[in-house]
């Protein structure tokens, strides 16, 4: 019989906790303590692959016998990859930016058992179309959340219905981690949720 592994989650993000415990999964939290590359030439895919597989191999050599999970998500409109605001007024900016279009979340996630030499790593894109909002209206909206530790500066889960008109593709990958290919993948390392 297979060993069952912990499961360990190289992340802080709590929307990435909440889908995690709302699958049932039992888990540890591990936040990876890596500069994450931001170069602007890389393309989105290679550039969240990067980013995952890093946070992962970092939490994996510190908890060896443990599975290891790490995402990295960017939000990108016209090619342009929008990362997690500095502040208010760029956070006004970026949800300016994306009203009344369509833009792409990108997610990389890594899942890495360096006891087992298990490593896989996956992108979801998912497109999301913003209503056309006025100046009050993200005034309003950005009175609602936190947007300086959200890429993009907005949260789909909270009032999302305020700003989204509509989402092509995984609704969780917007949230914040694409949970039915990532169930897929924690089952091939060896652990499993509800």
């Amino acid at each position: 019989m297979e060993e069952k592994r912990n499961l360990v989650l190289a992340s802080g993000s709590p929307r990435r906790r909440e889908l995690l415990t709302e699958a049932g999964y039992e888990f540890e939290t591990a936040p990876a303590d890596i500069d994450e590359l931001h170069e602007e030439a890389m393309a989105l895919e290679a550039l969240t692959r990067h980013n995952a597989v890093e946070k992962a191999r970092v939490v994996a050599v510190r908890r060896a016998e443990a599975v290891v999970l790490a995402a990295d998500t960017l939000v990108a409109i016209g090619g342009v990859a929008l990362t997690k605001p500095v502040d208010m007024a760029e956070a006004r900016r970026m949800i300016g930016m994306l009203a009344g279009r369509t833009h792409e979340v990108v997610t990389a996630v890594a899942v890495v058992c360096a006891a087992t030499g298990f490593e896989e790593v996956f992108t979801v894109e998912t497109r999301v179309t913003f209503k056309a909002l006025s100046e009050a209206e993200v005034e309003e909206y950005l009175g609602l959340i936190n947007p300086l530790d959200k890429a993009g500066g907005y949260a789909a889960q909270e009032h999302g219905e305020r700003i989204i008109e509509r989402v092509e593709g995984s609704w969780t990958n917007v949230v914040g981690l694409p949970m039915e290919e990532t169930a897929a993948a924690l089952a091939r390392a060896g652990v499993t949720g509800k």
